[in-house]
């Protein structure tokens, strides 16, 4: 196997509805975790690491302590022990938090070690599970660091190892579905069948996947984040025979929960879940101590108008929107960014190296395209649908006065100005003046229906074109290109004059090779081998020309054979030996191509599922001189 450049991209994750809200982490922190999910995703893992295990480890230590020491400043601020303060202090320690993890990761060979939570690349998965835990050992110090402020501003003194696990278990919810879809990924994976593991990677296979966690977002993780947030159901009572009766007259179910977030002194209301049985409305105790039953009235109305309109299964579809989007253009985007000159120019100058520069251009403009959709499109239908959720208490209660007054209450009781911004909820200000209007003006709350319609419309239709657009480029002309690219202007003029005439060879070979001139790389590599017989990665590129070209008549699969050989004994790194397997498997050697194979595969655990196929292929199939092969 000649290596290659590849990226995968794959993000899942969960959003919770909820009333007007003075808890930004919650959004402040998906969108945190998005980035660790993806920056972990991107990085690169090296075939032999630079540093070693106990050096690695010490810098991830020394950044603890240095993480730490930041911690301990930041929450030392007298400002940090009010609510305002606490959230703002916890926001810039947590994007602190992402900075240090991302410098450990792209700086270090933290990944590298990680691979080996795998189990030899069974479980990928688990490497994922220990990026997010690296990232949340950060969390945890300034969760544990925090605990003094936290009893300053709501009232309760919590020891340091409770007041992390409280936190750990309220983030959990967020990343729990990206942590199950990816195991279930393995596991699928673990199936012999290659027809299978090609439609995992497919188009089709990414539409698998957005079912399967819409069915995960509708059965399991509502009583699982109900759990996790220690919500417990509302005790018996005048209050809950009241508003579960509202409930019914409304021709809607939902089990009624007490939510002790931030001891319950956050005056909030959230609704999870869709199907009966398996839906809650959470009502904090700040909410129910603060509103009288009209108010409360309203505010369930609210919750009750996500579930109508079915708002989680949009906001499900609107993240599954762009994950299938970034699936398609990952690939030609990273191939558009390295083929600029000024890159090239970096590379060859050695200002940058070229797996900094694809990992930089490959994933950086995705990174930016991620969080400018959380934060422009999906916030555009957040702060819509929440506006859509208020106006509701018309077609309920026939006046939105309730919810007004209880807006009001809030604005009181929690000390937050009413016409503070807001990225995924319109101002408080804002919604009131718009149930004012839409007092004035009935025909408002039906423009407002419309506007979603349309916008949701427009979106799909974008969605669609854009996806057609995106199938249409040439990645893999790119992609030959770039490799062409970046030999011809970087490795080929650091050889001129240097008389390494075997490496210029093989180097034109590879080139050749890339852009399909197989007849002259086949050239190139001959008179490379007669200058420099014992170069691995010239008898491995070699080897796999004759096993795998295109033009049948090339194929040589017993001069593969020998030339395979020699480049294991040489160099028995991961794809040389995937070379080697193969060619066993060319000349009828299957249970050598097996065992060579399972040797790659044990070194190399990020390429798993493509060494996992090739055992399926020599297992079910025979070469033959028009088996195609990627190269």
């Amino acid at each position: 196997m000649v290596l290659s450049i590849g990226t995968i991209v794959s993000h899942k994750l969960i959003g919770v509805t909820s009333f007007p809200i003075d808890i930004k982490v919650i959004y402040t922190n998906l969108l945190i975790f998005i980035a660790v999910i993806f920056l972990f995703s991107i990085a690169s893992s090296a075939e032999s690491p630079s540093y070693s295990f106990l050096v690695t480890l010490t810098i991830y230590g020394a950044s603890l302590v240095g993480f730490w020491l930041l911690v301990k400043k930041a929450f030392a601020n007298p400002q940090a022990k009010g609510t305002e303060g606490y959230f703002y202090t916890e926001k810039k320690l947590s994007i602190a938090a992402l900075l240090f993890f991302a410098m450990l990761l792209f700086f270090g060979d933290i990944k590298y070690y990680l691979t080996f939570l795998s189990l030899n690349g069974l479980f990928p998965f688990l490497t994922n599970v220990g990026g997010l835990l690296l990232f949340f050992s950060y969390l945890g110090l300034i969760w544990s660091g925090s605990h003094n402020s936290y009893a300053a501003a709501f009232g309760r003194q919590h020891s340091a190892a409770s007041l992390v696990l409280s936190n750990f278990r309220f983030n959990l919810a967020i990343v729990l579905p990206w942590i199950t879809l990816s195991l279930m990924y393995d596991v699928l994976a673990l199936i012999p069948s290659p027809h299978l593991g090609q439609a995992l990677d497919s188009l089709w296979g990414d539409f698998f996947f957005l079912g399967l966690f819409l069915v995960l977002v509708l059965l399991f993780f509502p009583p699982l984040v109900k759990g996790l947030w220690n919500c417990s159901d509302i005790g018996e009572g005048p209050l809950k025979e009241h508003l579960t009766k509202f409930c019914r007259r409304q021709n809607f179910e939902a089990t009624l929960c007490v939510w002790p977030l931030y001891e319950g002194r956050v005056i909030t209301a959230a609704v999870l879940g869709m199907l009966p049985g398996l839906r809650y409305i959470m009502l904090t105790p700040a909410l129910l101590q603060n509103l009288n039953m009209g108010e409360l009235e309203a505010v369930v109305t609210h919750e009750i108008g996500h579930v109508k309109y079915r708002h989680l299964l949009l906001y499900v579809l609107l993240i599954g929107g762009f994950s299938l989007t970034a699936g398609l253009l990952a690939e030609p985007l990273l191939y558009l960014s390295l083929s600029m000159d000024w890159l090239f120019s970096l590379i060859a100058r050695e200002l940058i190296s070229a797996e900094t520069a694809i990992m930089l251009v490959g994933g950086l403009p995705l990174l930016i395209l991620l969080l400018l959709y959380f934060r422009f499109v999906f916030g555009y239908f957040i702060r819509n649908f929440e506006r859509q959720a208020d106006l509701y208490v018309f077609k309920v209660l026939g006046s939105g006065r309730q919810l007004v007054s209880a807006f009001e209450k809030i604005v009181l009781t929690s000390g937050q100005r009413a016409d503070k911004p807001n990225w995924h909820h319109f101002g408080i200000g804002e919604r009131i003046a718009q149930i004012e209007m839409c007092e004035e003006d009935p025909s408002l709350v039906t423009r407002q229906d419309r506007k979603i319609r349309l916008s949701l419309a427009v979106y799909l239709v974008a969605l669609v074109t854009a996806a057609l657009l995106i199938n249409r480029v040439p990645a893999d002309q790119l992609a030959r290109d770039y490799e062409g690219k970046y030999i011809e202007t970087v490795l080929v003029p650091k050889l001129h004059g240097t008389g390494n005439e075997a490496s210029k060879y093989r180097l034109l070979g590879d080139l050749f090779f890339s852009r399909g001139l197989e007849d002259k790389s086949l050239t190139a590599y001959s008179k490379a081998l007669q200058l420099n017989p014992i170069d691995p990665e010239l008898l491995n590129n070699f080897a796999w020309l004759l096993l795998t070209s295109s033009d049948g008549s090339l194929r040589n699969p017993r001069r593969a054979l020998i030339l395979a050989r020699s480049a294991a004994e040489l160099s028995p790194v991961p794809h040389v030996l995937d070379t080697l397997a193969t060619a066993f498997w060319a000349n009828g050697y299957i249970e050598e191509a097996v065992e060579t194979e399972r040797q790659a595969l044990e070194k190399d655990s990020n390429q798993a599922p493509f060494y996992r196929l090739q055992l399926e292929r020599f297992q079910n199939e025979q070469y033959r001189s028009s088996t195609e092969f990627i190269n």
